[in-house]
């Protein structure tokens, strides 16, 4: 497909092949903005927020390894211990590691939890951090979310349209008005693969609340201005841990969006784009 293609790989230390892209690149002088996306989804559902943003920055996304257009490989490390890593390699690779060239940085879902984690424990430096219905605060994961990850060699031998129907009724569920048909083929197609179906299961395997654990005690120590925004029906993971995270990152704004559920870029994204866009022309 054609809509929405990440033109450019990266091949991290551990091998695998991240596909990324940057809109706006012909601005060389722009300020930078980083996306990054949550599970089970990927950049795809950046598209229009990215689009908008490019008019005045240079945006990059990416699919971390073992999503969307990334590699997909049995063994893969996909935990959020792992992204945070490589988010740290691309921020180098991209020459956004320091000094002048620092991204704003905006992250959904568990990309709340890698963006955290590069910051708190593996010194990444932002300009700022707009964090969207993020992973961030015990307890999360569903009692779905669990068994899924509990049992991945049991799931991974489901037929291929029992496996489809699951991956499509967990995905539909992050929304709240509903998913156009289209969009809902997109996000759910990559794990739909020889590859994608193992490589589903396998991230929820890999990833649990001890990687948020780490870090929460830190937020108070976070000194970037700070956006969080919350789609007011989020039934993944509720509003009130979004008042929560923003009374533990000093100085945080909340924005909280009506009509939209944990699928924000999906579900709002005019709303998001207008409270990002705001919040990045309040750094100059």
């Amino acid at each position: 497909m054609t809509d929405w293609l990440l033109d450019r790989t990266f091949r991290t230390v551990s091998g695998d092949e991240v596909r990324w892209a940057v809109l706006g690149a012909g601005r060389a002088e722009a300020p930078a903005v980083v996306l990054l996306h949550g599970t089970p989804f990927s950049s795809y559902v950046w598209r229009g927020v990215a689009r908008a943003l490019a008019v005045r920055h240079r945006v990059f996304v990416w699919d971390m390894p073992g999503y969307g257009a990334s590699g997909k490989r049995e063994g893969q490390d996909v935990s959020l211990g792992a992204q945070a890593r490589v988010f740290g390699e691309l921020l180098e690779h991209w020459e956004l590691a320091g000094g002048r060239s620092r991204p704003a940085v905006v992250a959904h879902d568990f990309g709340g939890c890698v963006a955290l984690r590069a910051h708190l424990l593996h010194g990444a430096r932002y300009e700022r951090l707009a964090l969207v219905d993020p992973v961030a605060l015990a307890p999360w994961g569903s009692p779905t979310y669990r068994l899924l990850g509990g049992h991945p060699d049991v799931f991974g031998q489901l037929p291929a349209a029992l496996h489809r129907a699951l991956v499509r009724e967990y995905v539909s569920s992050a929304s709240h008005p509903g998913l156009p048909p289209a969009v809902l083929d997109r996000l759910v197609e990559p794990w739909c693969t020889d590859e994608g179906q193992p490589a589903f299961y396998r991230q929820i395997q890999q990833n649990d609340q001890r990687f948020t654990d780490e870090i929460q005690g830190r937020y108070g120590g976070i000194e970037l201005p700070t956006l969080i925004c919350w789609g007011a029906q989020d039934s993944w993971i509720p509003v009130a841990k979004g008042h929560e995270l923003a009374a533990r990152i000093p100085g945080a704004q909340l924005r909280v969006i009506e009509g939209a559920g944990h699928l924000v870029p999906e579900d709002a994204p005019a709303e998001l784009t207008a409270a990002v866009a705001e919040f990045l022309r309040a750094g100059g």
